[in-house]
C-alpha cells in the first residue's frame, strides 16, 4: 500500500474517532460530574500514552529532559488537559452537544489571533474576513438563529464553550515551540495535568468512584479524545507527502459527530447549527487558504 493512502486511513480513523467524543462526553456526564470525567478520562490517556512509549521503546526519552522542558510541561499541563478539559467538560454539561461542539471549533480561527498577537505575523484583509466569517457562525449557533432577536442561549455555558477554545489556542501556540517527540510531551503534559487535577479535586470537590457506565464512557473519552487518536493523525501527517493533502480532512468531523449526536444522543439537530458550524469551518478554510498563498508566494 502507498504511504498516501495509508496517511488518508489514519487520517479517516482520526476524523471517526474524533466524531464520537461530542456524545461520549454528554454519555459521562450522565454518570458523574464534569470534575470526574476529567480526572478519569485523564488518567486513562496517561496509561495510554505510557503504553505506547514503551511499545514505540521511547521510555529512555523520558528521563532526559532538561529543567527547561519540564517547565515547559508544567506550563502546557495546566494548560491541557487542566484548564482547557475542566472548562469544556463544564460547558458540555450546561449546553446541548450541537451547540457545545461546534463552538469549541472556533479554536481553529482564534488560534490565527494569537499568531498575530505572539509570533507577531501581520495581519490581513483576509484575516480579518475569516474572523468575521467564524464568528458569525458563532452568533448564529449561540442565538439559535434569531439573530435579528439575538439573545444567548445559556449564555455561561457558551462563555465556557468558546473560552476552551482560546486556552487550546494558547497551548496550541506554544506546543509549536516545543520541539520535543509529540507522544513524549505529550506525556509529559497529562502527567503535570493529572497533578493539577488531583490538587483541584482535594481543594474544591472529592474523590467519587462513578458506577460501570461512567467509568466505561471516561475510559472512551481518555482513549479516543485523548490518547490513541492524536497517535492516529500524526501518523497520518508521518505517511502524507505533504500536510494539507490529509489536514482538510479533520474538519469533516464536526459533521459527522452531528450525525452520532443526532442518532445516539437523540438530539433534533437545529438548522442554526448545522449553518453555524458551516460558518466557523468556512473561517477556518478561509484563513488556511490565505497561508497555502503566503506560502506560495514566498517560494
Amino acid at each position: 500500500m502507498k504511504n498516501q493512502n495509508k496517511a488518508y486511513i489514519f487520517a479517516l480513523l482520526s476524523v471517526l474517532c474524533w466524531s464520537t467524543v461530542a456524545t461520549a462526553f454528554k454519555i459521562a456526564l450522565k454518570y458523574q460530574d464534569f470534575v470526574q470525567l476529567l480526572l478519569y478520562s485523564s488518567l486513562t490517556s496517561v496509561l495510554i500514552l505510557f503504553s505506547i512509549l514503551l511499545i514505540q521503546g521511547k521510555l529512555k526519552l523520558l528521563t532526559n529532559q532538561s529543567k527547561k522542558q519540564v517547565t515547559t510541561s508544567l506550563l502546557l499541563g495546566l494548560l491541557n488537559p487542566f484548564l482547557y478539559y475542566l472548562i469544556l467538560f463544564k460547558a458540555y454539561s450546561l449546553l446541548p452537544a450541537q451547540m457545545a461542539q461546534p463552538l469549541n471549533y472556533t479554536w481553529g480561527i482564534i488560534v490565527v489571533l494569537f499568531s498575530i498577537l505572539i509570533l507577531k505575523q501581520k495581519i490581513r484583509l483576509i484575516n480579518i474576513i475569516a474572523l468575521l466569517v467564524s464568528f458569525s457562525g458563532v452568533i448564529i449557533i449561540s442565538s439559535r438563529g434569531e439573530i435579528f432577536n439575538f439573545h444567548i442561549v445559556e449564555p455561561y455555558g457558551v462563555t465556557l464553550a468558546v473560552g476552551s477554545s482560546l486556552i487550546w489556542s494558547y497551548y496550541w501556540i506554544l506546543n509549536m515551540k516545543d520541539e520535543r517527540d509529540e507522544i513524549v510531551k505529550l506525556f509529559f503534559n497529562f502527567i503535570f495535568g493529572l497533578i493539577f487535577i488531583i490538587s483541584y479535586i482535594l481543594t474544591f470537590s472529592k474523590f467519587e468512584l462513578p458506577n460501570t457506565e461512567g467509568i466505561l464512557a471516561s475510559v472512551y473519552v481518555g482513549l479516543f479524545e485523548m490518547g490513541i487518536t492524536f497517535v492516529f493523525w500524526l501518523k497520518a501527517l508521518n505517511y502524507s507527502e505533504t500536510t494539507s493533502q490529509v489536514s482538510n480532512i479533520i474538519y469533516l468531523s464536526p459533521f459527522i459527530s452531528l450525525v452520532f449526536i443526532y442518532f445516539i444522543l437523540g438530539e433534533k439537530i437545529l438548522l442554526s447549527s448545522f449553518l453555524g458550524l458551516a460558518f466557523i469551518i468556512s473561517g477556518i478554510l478561509i484563513q488556511q487558504i490565505n497561508y497555502k498563498i503566503i506560502q506560495n508566494n514566498n517560494k
